[in-house]
């Protein structure tokens, strides 16, 4: 109130003045003699200059009385907006010049116990080969094997099956690209439907034809065109076992830059339409063309009940060192895993490719003449100029024998005597002509072989699963169980590289606009999920079902596949053509908190006013600060601070007010520093960040950001969509003038925008309690439409002693400890980062959150850099036919972290794993799933207003994740209404306990891994808590409504709720 006494008293001194000098003028006339005439009569033009004198006095006045008035309308605007006292409610200035923001009342406490610490530094279970262990003893050199000029030579004793024959699992299979070089419906149109019509004719003339599919997203399609003779003769073949359906995704996910959320909603989506349209549960996982393997999937087929799985895209070093130990068959298990509950049964395929002349046996001269499809007269022939022939009665012993020497040497590599071999490649049998080429030719050499018995072999048509349940009963042991002598292996399988340093580490970044897309929309489709499972059910809590427009429910169906078809590993990876990569964009078609956590933080609106104030429903005004938009002066950003409860969607109100200016200012270089919050940040040299001080830790950290540029290589092998061939180290990049620099300060936050050529740097640090004011927010707006083979990367350099080893994480979901090899090109050192990546010495550690996955590596102790974007003119030789030459403006976003590390935390490092800190999993939850800003219609006759809607009784424990609750599709024929079950997907996440939690600002308590179902909605009454499979394919005895569920770290676990 101090501030508008002042005013008050200075308005009405001013007024006092004003009629005091009234007064003045108006006695000097009265009483001056020299004025005064005779018979009372004034001179005109006395009279004259008295007049104007007057009127002069009254405009006087009245340009007071403007005054007066508009310094009452700045203090109210001012009381408005918060630039008040200390007593008052909204945002001021202290006496040194930082802005103060007013304390809500919330208490905030930390409360994690012990026992929720000890996960991350307790004893793990032991693997045989660890994946960091193998990288450091390999050389990675490329001699040549001969024949498989990436392995060796095979030899074998031929009497060593005379006791126990070689048994064959021939696999037919056709790999179908949900969209690459076509889009997905030109592929449906032009060829996957016609595998899938001469399926169901040429299966059924012999039952000994086997074959495998894996991408539901083309099958529904094809279900939903074929009349119910084909649907019935479809189901026959895969309940005879004739068909297997593996894995069963919406898609074959990318494994590198897709998030679990994502990889796990499109397995859900193609097991649902299994389980409702066919009434089938796959068993195999099947994964021949993902670019590299992700330590998550296993984890995530495991979890869905399935058994075993097969992986292929490995680098050629690892699967020749994998080959000579006999060791392509493993068991996989999560590097965190205590026990051996993860494990999941491995096969890992040997050589280059998943097509025929890479699959029978080591020599791909002599595969290719077994693949009938090349025989003379065809589209296609064999590279290596000897062409298949037909099998008739007077070559079929010599093909036989041929082959089978194939059979034996590619089983020598594994250590059993049963033996898999795919006979398939992309798009495969599309034609009825190669079903009969394939089937007949291959029958007549099984039956010759399985007549001989000198032969010692018993080859066969089979599915995937058929060759695990044979290698399983080899060896006496259950299903999926670990055979006698098979190791253990943890670890993933990044980066791949087919042939010598052609790395396939440029797709972590390709195309990062629709990267980010992705991150975006399936953010908003967690938050519809949520939002519309606990409307549903409030409206069957109040006997509203029938009026409730479930019919929406079909635009969910819509947006989950949309998203699960984004994940495929030519649509997210960003290796699809440029038209194909444009359709996958157009598919994608109040304020809602969609995080089970409270969260106080800024929300960003764009509005086209400066006259704009904002209120809660309940009339009160919430601090705001509004600033230039950085794209235009005439665009504003009205930023918002208040807290939300979680899952709760409250409804706001924008009030016009008198126009208010708005200023900024342009700078030349000099040093200063914001001091928010508990961060500080240092700037100088064009405004690049050059430190970070916590205000809790007396050591100011060393970061400075730095932009630099690759290019790819002048030889004949050059950078393309999947690979990355730079041409030696990055260049700084460099600018003939200085960046246009524009900086802002206020009570909410601070930022500084560098305008670059090339890209402008948003660095931003928010000055409110809690997660939101704990790290620094940057923003990349990157644009290199101009540029020719370049990639542009932010680099940042610390004094961190980080020596050779960083950690990236994997798929959102894990991370994974890496290492800086010198041994190894440039660009084998890069990795995918999903959602973070940091670097830490026994001080600090620094973790780069993003909201867009990336390829990130670490070259230098203290460096973390990530690339950006890339511009590439030519093609790289793997199938697509272009480069990258559709580049989009696109926005990076980062939030920058620095921890400091506890003195108990120094020495407990692991070489094979690490976990965030409790601060880390909620500022990337804070990234990566804000606030959700959603237009209201304008009020319409008889709809009546939206009021706030909290449907949680409480918070979950800060250690638990609420992925999902997902409403489950009605089994009945109608795909388009939900049922009355919901799907309550939890993850608990794990801790380390060992990071420095002092004066964190937000409230955090942990249960043990205990949480009461029935206690977290509020109004609704459980009627069902079930346990089920991940993907809800397999359940468990319900349990009682009012039971504590428990999950162990790490742990996902799938609930079926009936709510009412």
């Amino acid at each position: 109130m101090k501030l508008r006494k002042q005013v008050t008293v200075c308005g009405g001194a001013i007024f006092c003045v004003a009629v005091f000098s009234l007064y003045l003028m108006l006695d000097r006339v009265q009483h001056d003699p020299g004025r005064r005439q005779s018979g009372g009569n004034f001179p005109r033009s006395q009279i004259s200059v008295l007049q104007n004198r007057i009127e002069q006095l009254e405009q006087l006045l009245e340009e007071n009385h403007q005054i007066i008035s508009h310094i009452k309308d700045s203090v109210m605007e001012l009381t408005d907006t918060g630039a008040v006292s200390p007593s008052g409610h909204l945002p001021f200035r202290s006496a040194n010049g930082s802005w103060v923001l007013p304390f809500d009342g919330r208490p905030t406490f930390l409360a994690v116990k012990p026992q929720d610490c000890q996960f991350a530094v307790g004893s793990r279970g032991q693997a045989d080969v660890q994946m960091l262990d193998v990288y450091s003893l390999l050389k990675f050199d490329n001699p040549d094997g001969g024949v498989w000029k990436q392995g060796f030579d095979i030899t074998y004793d031929p009497e060593e099956w005379d006791s126990e024959p070689l048994q064959v699992f021939v696999v037919p299979h056709s790999h179908n690209d949900p969209g690459w070089v076509k889009t997905f419906d030109k592929y449906f149109t032009d060829q996957t439907q016609h595998i899938l019509n001469n399926m169901v004719v040429k299966l059924a003339e012999d039952p000994r034809r086997k074959f495998i599919w894996s991408e539901i997203s083309f099958f529904s399609k094809w279900w939903e065109t074929a009349d119910i003779h084909k649907q019935e003769a479809m189901r026959k073949l895969i309940l005879g076992g004739q068909l297997e359906i593996v894995t069963g995704g919406w898609v074959m996910t990318d494994e590198a830059t897709a998030h679990y959320f994502a990889m796990i909603d499109q397995l859900i989506e193609g097991h649902q339409w299994l389980e409702r349209n066919l009434g089938i549960t796959p068993h195999s996982g099947w994964a021949v063309d993902p670019f590299g393997h992700s330590a998550t999937m296993p984890y995530l087929l495991k979890r869905a009940n399935l058994t075993s799985m097969l992986i292929q895209r490995i680098h050629y070093s690892i699967k020749k060192h994998f080959a000579s130990t006999r060791s392509l068959e493993f068991m996989w298990r999560q590097a965190w895993d205590t026990g051996s509950s993860t494990d999941i049964f491995c096969h890992m395929m040997p050589f280059y490719s998943y097509d025929v002349p890479h699959t029978c046996g080591p020599d791909p001269k002599i595969c290719c003449q077994f693949d009938f499809k090349r025989l003379p007269g065809g589209r296609i022939n064999c590279p290596w100029k000897v062409p298949p022939k037909a099998v008739v009665e007077a070559n079929v012993a010599e093909r036989a024998h041929l082959l089978l020497d194939q059979y034996r040497k590619k089983s020598k590599l594994y250590r059993s005597k049963v033996l898999l071999v795919p006979l398939g490649d992309d798009f495969r049998y599309d034609k009825a002509l190669e079903w009969d080429q394939q089937y007949v030719n291959y029958q007549k050499l099984f039956d010759y072989m399985n007549s001989h018995p000198d032969m010692h072999v018993q080859a066969q048509f089979g599915t995937l699963t058929d060759y695990f349940n044979a290698v399983s009963k080899a060896h006496g042991v259950a299903q999926g169980s670990r055979p006698t002598d098979y190791p253990v292996l943890s670890g993933d399988f990044f980066a791949y590289a087919d042939r010598e340093d052609h790395y396939w580490t440029g797709y972590f970044t390709s195309r990062p606009f629709y990267k980010s897309m992705d991150r975006v929309i399936e953010s908003h489709l967690r938050g519809a999920e949520i939002l519309y499972s606990l409307a549903v059910a409030n409206a069957r809590h109040a006997g509203m079902e029938g009026r409730y427009p479930v019919s929406d429910y079909a635009l969910l169906v819509d947006a989950r596949r949309s998203v699960g078809l984004f994940q495929h590993h030519d649509a997210i990876a960003g290796t699809a053509k440029e038209n194909v990569v444009i359709d996958y964009g157009t598919k994608y078609l109040v304020l809602f908190n969609p995080m089970e956590q409270e969260r106080l933080c800024v929300v960003t609106v764009l509005v086209n006013t400066v006259r704009v104030r904002v209120l809660t429903e309940d009339g009160q005004t919430l601090p705001v600060q509004l600033s230039a938009h950085s794209q235009s002066l005439l665009e504003k950003k009205k930023v918002i601070d208040f807290p939300i409860n979680p899952c709760c969607l409250i409804k706001v109100n924008m009030v016009c007010l008198v126009a208010t200016q708005t200023s900024f200012h342009l700078c030349s270089n000099f040093f200063f520093f914001f001091s928010l919050s508990p961060v500080c940040v240092y700037y100088y040299f064009f405004f690049n960040l050059q430190s970070i001080k916590r205000k809790d830790d007396p050591q100011e950290v060393k970061v400075q950001m730095q932009f630099i540029v690759y290019g790819t290589r002048p030889s004949k092998d050059k950078s393309g969509a999947y690979l990355f061939l730079p041409d030696g180290k990055a260049k700084p990049y460099n600018q003939k003038e200085p960046p246009v620099v524009r900086v802002v300060e206020g009570p909410l936050f601070s930022e500084v925008v560098a305008h670059y050529q090339h890209f402008q740097q948003t660095i931003r640090v928010h000055n409110v309690p809690g997660v939101d004011g704990l790290s620094v927010d940057i923003t990349i707006m990157v644009d290199i439409r101009d540029q020719t083979n370049k990639e542009l990367a932010m680099r940042l350099v610390t004094d961190i002693q980080s020596g050779d080893v960083f950690y990236t994480d994997l798929n959102g979901f894990q991370m994974q400890p890496r290492r800086h090899y010198l041994k190894l090109p440039l660009q084998a050192n890069f990795y995918p980062m999903s959602s973070q990546a940091y670097i830490q010495d026994s001080h600090h550690r620094l973790t780069l959150h993003t909201a867009q996955s990336l390829g990130v590596s670490s070259l230098e102790s203290g460096q973390l850099e990530v690339i950006m974007d890339r511009r590439l003119m030519q093609d790289d030789n793997r199938g697509l036919g272009q480069g990258l030459k559709d580049n989009k403006k696109t926005a990076n976003r980062f939030r920058l972290l620095l921890e400091s590390r506890s003195i108990g935390n120094k020495m407990m490092d692991s070489p094979t794993i690490s976990f965030p800190s409790i601060l880390s999993h909620m500022t990337n939850a804070l990234l990566n799933h804000e606030v959700l800003a959603l237009p209201v219609l304008p009020k319409r006759r008889g709809i009546p207003p939206l009021q706030t809607f909290a449907p949680l009784k409480s918070i979950f424990p800060c250690d638990f994740h609420l992925l999902n609750l997902r409403s489950i599709q009605t089994q009945q024929q109608d795909p388009h209404s939900p049922s009355p079950y919901t799907a309550l997907i939890l993850h608990r996440l794990a801790l380390d306990c060992g990071l420095e939690t002092q004066n964190l600002g937000f409230n955090c308590t942990t249960t043990q891994g205990q949480l009461s179902v029935s206690g977290l909605f509020k109004n609704l009454d459980l009627q069902l808590l079930q346990p089920m499979s991940l993907t809800l394919m397999h359940s468990s005895t319900p349990l009682a409504n009012d039971s504590t569920i428990s999950l162990d770290p790490m742990e996902i676990s799938t609930f079926k709720l009936k709510l009412r």
